[in-house]
């Protein structure tokens, strides 16, 4: 199945972006081009809904690391949200980004969204 990248903004400066199918060598560059487009807007967080997402090669995590390195130097974050069991054993296998960083649900994600500002903020007590 070719891969298939949409992408939303969820709230100022947060974006999801959904790749649908197989990500590996012929295909990360459609997830690569609008990852890059967003990263050219400077966005606070993108978050990786992989929920269709069926394989992921060394090329797709390129780009996800990428992202995150990216974010990172600007102080966002990049999060990973409704991997597939396969996807997530490939990321815990390369250690690629913080179990924390890892979600089973937008409303898990949403919760430690929730949690993280409430704690940061000190203005929700």
């Amino acid at each position: 199945m070719p891969l298939k990248v949409t992408s939303r903004e969820k709230s100022m400066g947060v974006f999801i972006v959904s790749p649908e199918g197989s990500l590996d060598t012929d295909t990360y560059l459609i997830l690569e081009e609008k990852v890059d487009v967003l990263l050219d807007t400077n966005p606070g967080m993108i978050i990786f809904d992989l929920e269709k997402l069926d394989y992921i090669s060394s090329m797709g995590v390129r780009v996800i690391a990428k992202a995150k390195k990216v974010l990172k130097k600007s102080g966002g974050k990049v999060l990973l949200l409704n991997l597939q069991p396969q996807i997530r054993k490939v990321f815990e296998i390369i250690k690629a980004l913080p179990s924390e960083q890892l979600f089973a649900s937008v409303e898990e994600m949403d919760d430690y969204l929730y949690n993280m500002q409430k704690k940061n903020s000190g203005v929700w007590e």
